[in-house]
């Protein structure tokens, strides 16, 4: 395997740390896209992109919140100028399953004359224990709408290996990848699977989106966010494209995908969800 350049926009994220962890292990020279990095890499400052480009081969891209966000497209436009610029030889996108919005960014990359590897994933197990729904499980009340969505869940770790091969061998090119679970499981299945999981009394209410945003705005989060959060429980949770299970993982891997089950119990093991809720100083 040849070694190369490869920049990993969102090198600290969920699944950008895991690319870089594996990219890595490969042998790869890796480049941080972060604002804490050297050079820095920062959506917003597209003054420093140039900087960070330099010298690189293949970029791997994670847009911070979510490609579906007002101003994302044009940030990927600019992006795939910059990469251009730079003599960047390929992209490969991590994208929403179901987005419509996220795959008109798709089809800038798809267009843009580089090769490249679209990774389109289902939602991420690790909402439960590395984002937005850690808080609720740790509370030990999990209120949710779209409680009769059938979601696919992915592991991080599925779509960092299956991004990790697109970034280091050419037979990803001009590939869609749609990265899913095994089965399918509601929210109320998934937070069942984790009181099992982590020996917890653990109870699921179902809501409306109305709700839902209402107890967000109360808890002073920003509006950004709570449009988002609307967006893909409204527009993604409600697409039945999300629904579909596919078997790309394994087509990509040559094993079975992580199954949620399998995710519960390691991070069980971990204690990450018997700490306590972390408080807020007033």
């Amino acid at each position: 395997m040849k070694t190369e350049n490869i920049l990993v926009i969102g090198g600290t994220g969920k699944t950008g740390k895991r690319v870089v962890h594996l990219l890595e292990e490969l042998g790869q020279n890796v480049r941080i896209g972060s604002r804490s990095a050297s050079p820095s890499f920062d959506w917003h400052q597209p003054a420093g992109w140039a900087q960070a480009l330099e010298g690189i081969d293949k970029v791997y891209i994670t847009y911070q919140p979510d490609l579906a966000v007002p101003g994302a497209l044009q940030a990927i436009e600019q992006l795939v100028k910059e990469s251009k610029r730079a003599n960047v030889k390929k992209l490969v996108i991590l994208s929403g399953k179901g987005e419509r919005e996220a795959q008109l960014c798709e089809q800038v990359i798809i267009h843009s004359g580089l090769a490249y590897t679209i990774v389109r994933a289902s939602w991420f197990n690790q909402n439960f224990s590395e984002n937005f729904l850690l808080e609720p499980v740790l509370e030990g009340v999990v209120a949710l709408p779209q409680a009769q969505a059938n979601i696919p869940w992915v592991d991080a770790d599925d779509i960092a290996a299956v991004a990790a091969k697109a970034l280091t061998e050419d037979e990803h090119n001009g590939k869609i990848y749609e990265l899913t679970g095994p089965r399918t499981l509601t929210f109320k299945d998934a937070v069942n699977e984790i009181a099992k999981a982590s020996n917890r009394e653990l109870t699921f209410i179902p809501i409306s989106v109305k709700e839902y945003s209402d107890g967000m705005r109360q808890a002073n989060i920003p509006e950004d966010f709570v449009w988002l959060i609307e967006y893909l429980f409204t527009e993604v949770l409600g697409n039945p494209e999300l629904a579909e299970v596919t078997n790309d993982v394994e087509k990509v891997l040559g094993r079975k995908p992580i199954d949620f089950t399998e995710y519960a119990a390691k991070v069980a093991v971990t204690g990450a969800w018997n700490a306590s809720v972390p408080q807020i100083n007033k």
